[in-house]
């Protein structure tokens, strides 16, 4: 045991055998979750916040992190058999920014359209009602008829596409981890543990994001529509940032790839680039921006509505007397 983690070397780790492989893996799948990471951060905010609770900010980070484990362990046997070329080339990071930032932004807006990326309001047919935040409309179960909670599939799909995204931990995982697994019945595990690492931090993370969400003194309706407008925010706008970062990096890929060194011995953390740009629009700009702005709105709102003065005229009451009660009365 010793030997292994001797072993272990997470910044650069080289022939590297038996259970080191596996330990490595996996606690490089940790450090990929902590590092703020525009494949997974993002996408776990924003559907974990949009569960408004600790349980299904849990099920979001798990079913987002499943897909992730899946797509690379997919990736890594692939790599065991020779074909990581397949997904190392150079403009896949940028190829992978767009097709996410397409299925962020089509998320977003589905959620805010309950299901119906592309609604047509055509004459004859029922309009989506507006928030009843700016028009105080009722709407049944206090469920306003344009927005809706993030469906299952929507961070299993996230999830799936993200990891086919290249970096750092990608390029130890695919050169290193993998060939040196021993069978091609084998090629699998170090994919997997790394993802079921990163699972473990963004499991965490979704409890905290949806715990955090239901504790804001809000009501229940209130805090429900803040965290799924901040959910479909993030994913609608940050989604159109990301789809700008890709066709930016296609276009202009010595410009994309610039970054600046910071000097700290982690991946992910050593330079600041592209992907940390992104990190800070969908998550800071837009996801944090709006979360503060609508509980902001809706506390104001709550606390018009316990404040608001009562009147005091006095209410007419109709009192029905019948005729014999008025023959007998006179």
């Amino acid at each position: 045991m010793s030997t292994v983690i001797l072993a272990v070397n997470l910044w650069n780790p080289a022939h590297v055998g038996g259970l080191a492989i596996l330990l490595i893996a996996f606690l490089l799948g940790v450090v990929h979750g902590i590092t703020p990471d525009e494949h997974t951060w993002p996408i776990t905010f924003s559907y974990a916040i949009g569960g408004y609770s600790t349980k299904k900010g849990l099920r979001a980070g798990l079913i987002f992190s499943f897909a992730f484990t899946l797509q690379r362990a997919i990736a890594s046997e692939l790599a065991y058999l020779g074909f990581s070329r397949i997904f190392t080339f150079g403009s896949v990071d940028y190829v992978v920014y767009i097709v996410v930032g397409l299925v962020m932004a089509v998320a977003g807006i589905m959620i805010v359209h309950r299901g119906h990326p592309f609604h047509l309001h055509l004459p004859g047919l029922a309009s989506y009602k507006k928030s009843s935040l700016h028009t105080g409309t009722h709407v049944e179960n206090d469920r306003p008829a344009w927005i809706d909670d993030p469906r299952p599939w929507m961070p299993a799909v996230h999830g799936f596409i993200a990891g086919w995204g290249f970096g750092a931990f990608a390029l130890i995982l695919y050169t290193t981890l993998s060939p040196a697994m021993h069978s091609i019945y084998l090629g699998w595990v170090p994919g997997a543990l790394f993802g079921i690492g990163t699972m473990v931090v963004q499991v965490i993370a979704g409890m905290f994001f949806g715990w955090w969400a239901s504790r804001r003194g809000l009501s229940e309706a209130a805090i429900r529509q803040v965290a799924l407008r901040t959910a479909a925010n993030t994913l609608k706008w940050g989604g159109l940032a990301f789809l700008s970062g890709g066709i930016f990096g296609l276009a202009f890929p010595s410009l994309a790839g610039a970054t600046v060194s910071t000097g700290i011995h982690v991946h992910n953390l050593d330079h600041l680039g592209l992907p940390i740009v992104l990190v800070i629009v969908a998550v800071v700009l837009v996801g944090f921006v709006t979360l503060a702005r609508e509980m902001r709105a809706w506390k104001e709102k709550e606390a018009a509505s316990v404040t608001e003065p009562v009147s005091l005229e006095p209410v007419p009451v109709n009192i029905a007397i019948s005729h014999q009660n008025q023959h007998k009365l006179g």
